[in-house]
């Protein structure tokens, strides 16, 4: 070999060699922490959270009292996703569109309507109508139906003990408040939907609402914040630099952060100070639910749950790779599947 390619060889080596121990040292270097302490990680090889999205909307409709009284049933420590927007009168009620028109017998942006009108004319959330744009594409209703293509109405729900229906036939419209005093104990995975200056005003209404509540509820160790509004988004990361009480769930962007420093070996250059990350399976060709990605999210100290998953392979798939938790709209069929591979709770 000739003396100059000797010398290219033997440069290359010290390269990777350098390379090697640059990687290994990061490896060394502890994962900056994104809590102090974080209840929504259960830990590898322990049963995950059932979040029931939207209340469990494959069983009873979305976003309504019904839906998490029935999801409580199944499993008083469920998780509850929920969507809120803001009525004219300042009110935070629980609705996935910043219209009522997806799911209700009304059109209209929420911020139209005043939360005494949707209670006075009995606005009824018992619908799953095609929109488009955000408003009803026809003046025909669809009325709700479960996964199984079943009808329901309130009396169809188990209550806890002293709890009654609001309604016999009606599932009327909800607010946040509400579901955070009805169900005290429950972790809540709040999606701020509306936007501009009205979703920033909603935010301010959500963490109003937490610090008047939080004496009595724990509402800053229990509750999740979440846009996919960049501009609302931005400002919940503003509000947690200032008060790191109020947790919150990465956007993709920080999500994918996490998983390029994590494929590339440099996982201990990222800071996402988030306490749950919130994702689907995959994000278009990225495959994000294999168990090396949980686990460098488990050292940074976050929480890892999965959406929307509803059939029973995937849900068996997840809790195997120790998933903290699993959205589903169906909470009834994952609940027997955990019931199946870690035991029945007692």
């Amino acid at each position: 070999m000739k003396t100059f390619e000797k010398k290219t060889v033997k440069r290359a080596a010290i390269l990777f060699l350098l390379l090697a121990v640059l990687i290994g040292v990061f490896h060394l270097v502890p994962r900056p922490q994104s809590v102090a302490e974080n209840n929504f990680i259960v830990g590898k090889g322990n049963r995950p959270a059932i979040i029931a999205h939207g209340g469990g909307n494959g069983e009873f409709p979305d976003n309504t009292m019904e839906a998490y009284y029935n999801a409580f049933h199944i499993d008083p420590r469920v998780i509850f996703e929920t969507d809120v927007n803001m009525t004219k009168d300042g009110v935070i009620i629980l609705c996935h569109d910043d219209t009522l028109d997806l799911t209700s017998n009304v059109s209209g942006s929420v911020s139209d309507w005043t939360y005494s009108d949707l209670l006075e004319q009995e606005v009824n959330f018992n619908f799953y109508n095609p929109v488009l744009d955000g408003f009803k594409i026809s003046d025909e209703l669809v009325p709700y139906k479960t996964f199984d293509n079943r009808t329901v109405t309130p009396l169809d729900v188990t209550y806890p003990p002293g709890v009654t229906p609001k309604h016999e036939t009606k599932f009327l419209v909800t607010t946040l408040e509400e579901l955070i005093t009805a169900f005290p104990n429950n972790a809540i995975l709040v999606d701020i939907k509306q936007f501009d200056e009205t979703g920033m005003r909603a935010l301010e209404l959500v963490l109003d609402m937490m610090e008047r509540l939080d004496a009595q509820y724990n509402t800053y160790s229990r509750m999740v914040l979440a846009s996919f509004n960049p501009e609302i988004f931005e400002k919940i990361i503003e509000y947690n630099a200032a008060d790191p009480r109020i947790l919150y769930s990465p956007d993709y962007i920080g999500v994918l952060k996490l998983y390029a420093t994590h494929c590339s070996g440099l996982v201990s250059l990222i800071h996402e100070p988030a306490a749950v990350m919130s994702i689907p399976v995959n994000h278009g060709p990225l495959l994000l639910n294999f168990r090396h990605f949980i686990n460098a999210a488990h050292r940074h100290n976050i929480a890892v749950n999965y959406w929307t998953i509803n059939d029973e392979k995937t849900m068996r798939n997840l809790a195997k790779k120790s998933a903290d938790g699993i959205i589903t709209d169906r909470p009834t069929l994952l609940k027997e599947i955990l019931d199946e591979l870690f035991g029945p709770e007692h």
